[in-house]
């Protein structure tokens, strides 16, 4: 997600936007400016409100594995960024800038510096999810290297499932056991994408309290596992269940392990008291994306995601992954 900031500032005398880190004596406002910003693109009634049911500030400032930005123009906070770290890959955004100074060069302020921060990572894949149909949106990113590929739906359906055969939750587990689960949900990144690794997202969620991760059980250890957020303080929104991220081992059973993971999802939905279940489907993953066509799915929001360089990444027909990257 981002802002519509796609030019530089105007004129001589012009202000420049200050980048640095993101302080969490500016977070409220961060928060806000998120609310304001995208609440005024999508033009809901009342942009102060639009999506005071979720977070995008709080979790990832606090998170170890996302690097948060703050920009100032003439001493006044007006915009934010994130870069999040899953080990090879990293996204950007929610990228957002206050409505009334856009166009004064602070989205391009914070993508440099948020650029810098995935060559410190060293981050191999980059990517970013934004309006498939803002012009100006897909201008500012190509200026950055990125490449519009794929649309990506956010689809959701109504959880009724109560039971689902084989699945663990990370936070009923052990220290020892979770330890075993972050090394086995390493293990099945790697066989999707070399180096992906959401172990940093695991321990968020985790240490936060912002859901749960469900971990489906298979021959060889952990067969797949999704990153789960509900209630008011994550990313989720009112009376639902959000898979952030979701992935299964390669290999001859995946698409039947895909199918546990759904039930497994859906399950932890339902006892956790929401009514809905969220999910990003990347329509080059046409498999994982028409399993939940068939589940009765619905899609929400439609945007693309952009890559740099072009890399098409772990977007890839047979691979069945969840992902979300606003």
């Amino acid at each position: 997600m981002s802002d519509r900031d796609a030019s530089e500032h105007t004129g001589p005398n012009a202000s420049r936007p200050v980048v640095g880190k993101l302080d969490k004596n500016d977070l409220p406002e961060a928060a806000r400016i998120v609310r304001l910003a995208f609440g005024t693109f999508i033009g809901a009634p009342d942009p102060e409100t639009f999506w005071a049911d979720r977070d995008y500030v709080y979790g990832r400032q606090r998170a170890a594995h996302v690097a948060s930005f703050g920009a100032t123009l003439d001493g006044k906070f007006v915009g934010s960024n994130f870069a999040t770290n899953w080990g090879s890959v990293g996204f950007l955004g929610p990228l957002t800038v206050r409505p009334d100074v856009q166009g004064q060069g602070i989205a391009g302020a914070l993508l440099a510096k948020t650029m810098e921060q995935f060559e410190t990572w060293g981050t191999r894949h980059v990517g970013l999810f934004t309006f498939s149909d803002s012009a100006k949106h897909i201008a500012l990113y190509q200026k950055y290297g990125f490449y519009a590929r794929f649309l990506t739906a956010i689809m959701s359906a109504k959880a009724v499932r109560q039971t689902a055969a084989g699945w663990l939750r990370f936070s009923e587990l052990s220290q020892v056991q979770r330890e075993e689960a972050l090394q086995s949900c390493r293990d099945v990144a790697e066989t999707i994408y070399p180096g992906l690794d959401l172990s940093g997202e695991i321990s968020a969620t985790h240490s936060q309290g912002l859901g749960d991760i469900a971990l489906v059980e298979g021959a060889r250890g952990i067969a797949a596992f999704a990153v789960c957020h509900y209630g008011p303080r994550s990313e989720a929104g009112a009376d639902t269940c959000f898979v952030k991220f979701g992935a299964v081992r390669d290999g001859g059973s995946a698409e039947r392990d895909y199918l546990r993971l759904l039930d497994a999802c859906e399950a932890m939905a339902v006892a956790a008291g929401m009514s809905n279940l969220l999910a990003g489907a990347n329509m080059a993953r046409h498999e994982a994306y028409q399993h939940l066509v068939a589940r009765e799915f619905r899609s929400e929001i439609l945007g693309v995601t952009m890559h740099r360089q072009n890399d098409p990444g772990y977007c890839r027909p047979g691979a069945y992954i969840i992902d979300d990257w606003r």
